[in-house]
């Protein structure tokens, strides 16, 4: 298993670009920078400009060896990132969350789903000849209510954003409009809360109705996460995501299995499907450098 060395947490907001975190990254380790670089970025980046989903900065591929004065890089979405990480983890950096408590398969497809700032969707598919990692918008499928309450979710996201995709409930700021839904349906008037905030209230379990939105918004991953799975034709599932690992005591005990497990005809096959949690704590940055090595040869 390959190793990570030199971490460093830079927040993006606090650098001007991503040459101004590299320069950075270089004064924190405190000698040269490397000639090669893998990167992983939150968004698609097969064009010819990468647009971060949660921040200002503009990446431009081919522009990266002068901008950053490397020799070599390789540059992966970030949840492609994670899957990567998947294809090369050990079988204890996973936690197991549901269905045969048994390691992942060593062929087929494995499918990597998890909840953070956005929601993030990659797809696994390992074979004799090694695996490959398939980047996914799974996330910005159609949100999929199963009740009158997810209905409801539906009709006052629709009223905001017109069509809404999963990514706009199943998310870190997803757990607000369920929040605000819960209480309309209750017919509580309840204060502009932010996503954090929210978040802390409801893993306290301080609030009633924040500890409801989120038993709720495990159980729409879990619907969420079992349409993926069906769709991508998956043997196997991991959770990953900036709130995997924070929800990870939680799921076991919710109505993720459930949902995850609902789907009709199709239920013999979730329930023999084992789903597990990555427990590495920087999936993506090891995933990053396991797409360079990959890559690189």
């Amino acid at each position: 298993m390959a190793r990570v060395a030199d971490e460093v947490v830079l927040d993006t907001s606090d650098h001007a670009s991503l040459a101004d975190a590299w320069k950075a990254y270089g004064a924190r380790i405190g000698r040269e920078l490397p000639r090669a670089v893998g990167i992983a970025a939150a968004g698609p980046v097969g064009g010819a400009e990468l647009r971060l989903t949660n921040n200002r900065w503009v990446i431009r591929p081919d522009e990266i060896p002068k901008t950053l004065d490397v020799d070599r890089f390789k540059l992966v979405n970030d949840f492609g990132a994670v899957a990567y990480a998947v294809s090369a983890l050990e079988s204890a950096c996973f936690r197991h969350l549901c269905g045969p408590d048994e390691p992942l398969p060593d062929t087929g497809v494995i499918s990597v789903v998890g909840p953070g700032t956005g929601l993030g969707v990659a797809v696994l598919v390992r074979g004799r000849g090694g695996a490959r990692v398939i980047e996914a918008e799974g996330a910005h499928g159609d949100f999929s209510p199963t009740n009158p309450l997810e209905d409801l979710i539906l009709t006052r996201l629709r009223a905001v954003h017109g069509r809404v995709s999963i990514e706009r409930v199943v998310s870190g700021p997803g757990l607000v409009e369920i929040h605000s839904a819960l209480a309309a349906d209750r017919g509580q008037s309840v204060q502009s809360v932010e996503s954090a905030d929210l978040w802390d209230q409801a893993l306290r379990g301080e609030d009633a109705l924040a500890v409801a939105a989120l038993e709720r918004f495990f159980q729409c991953l879990g619907t969420a996460t079992g349409n993926i799975a069906l769709t991508q034709g998956a043997q196997a599932v991991v959770i990953g995501g900036g709130l995997g690992q924070r929800l990870a005591d939680r799921l076991p005990s919710s109505g993720f299995e459930a949902r995850f497990r609902g789907k009709g005809r199709m239920e013999d096959r979730m329930a023999a499907m084992p789903v597990k949690v990555i427990t590495y704590p920087e999936p993506g940055l090891y995933g990053a450098a396991v797409a360079f090595a990959e890559a690189n040869g």
